[in-house]
Formats: C-alpha cells, sequence, structure tokens
C-alpha cells in the first residue's frame, strides 16, 4: 500500500519549505494518532476540546476502584476513537490494568498501575483487521 501519510511527530518546516516528510501506511498512521489521542488531555487542543483520552484524569487517582479507572478510560478511548478516527470501523478497546513493581537504579522500587491498551477494528477503506497495542503507568504517567 501506499505511504501517503505524514509520520509522527509531525515537522511543518519541512511540509511550509517544501521539504519531504517521512511518510507511512494507513495502519502506521492510525496507530500514530490512537497513540496522540492517548497522549492528550481533554482540552489540550484549543481548537477542539473533545480531543484527548480520560487517561490523564486519573494519571494520580489511587482512591478509584481499578474497574472503574478501566470502565473510565475504555468508554474515553471509544467516544474518542469515534469522533476523530474516522478510517476506523467496527473499533472494540480492551483494557487491562494490574499494579507492577518498577525497580529504578537511583530510587527504590516503586509500584505503579500499567495500563495495558488494545484497539482492534476494521480499516474503513481497505476493510483490513486493525490492531494496535500500548501500554502506560500512571502515578504519574509515563511511556
Amino acid at each position: 500500500m501506499n505511504s501517503q501519510f505524514f509520520t509522527l511527530p509531525f515537522n511543518a518546516e519541512k511540509i511550509i519549505t517544501n521539504k519531504e516528510h517521512k511518510k507511512c501506511d494507513i495502519k502506521e498512521s492510525i496507530a500514530h494518532f490512537i497513540h496522540l489521542i492517548n497522549t492528550s488531555y481533554f482540552g489540550e487542543c484549543t481548537f477542539d476540546e473533545t480531543f484527548g483520552c480520560s487517561i490523564w484524569d486519573v494519571d494520580f487517582d489511587n482512591l478509584t476502584s481499578t474497574n472503574r479507572i478501566k470502565t473510565l478510560i475504555t468508554d474515553s478511548l471509544i467516544d474518542s476513537l469515534k469522533k476523530h478516527e474516522k478510517r476506523l470501523t467496527k473499533v472494540d478497546v480492551t483494557i487491562f490494568i494490574k499494579q507492577e513493581e518498577i525497580s529504578d537504579a537511583k530510587t527504590s522500587n516503586i509500584i505503579k498501575k500499567k495500563v495495558s491498551i488494545k484497539v482492534a477494528g476494521k480499516i474503513r477503506k481497505t476493510d483490513e483487521d486493525f490492531l494496535y497495542k500500548e501500554f502506560f503507568y500512571i502515578g504519574p504517567l509515563s511511556y
């Protein structure tokens, strides 16, 4: 398939100066866009305050149950994908959350919540299956 989509990070200077910008196929472009949604908080993009994901709303939340956090992130991501990623149909989002101990050479071990995200669907243009996986640690968010 043709590489007709720009990669992230987007380099506006290359476009403005008519230089070649790195390109990718539709699957990689959708994956980049999902990552962008996941790492943006609501209101961060002033032109569209609905762009983003609620993972930021639960970043330091130690009181809400894991099931509630899972539901919040799932619902938020499904809504954002339906509004902003029109190249996908039949979107299904699965979230797994577990506590993980992370060791750091500088500090002692840290317990964080690992949020694993799986997005499945169909690419509208080609009817191909699409699968995207990513994980974050929250409290504070890192990936």
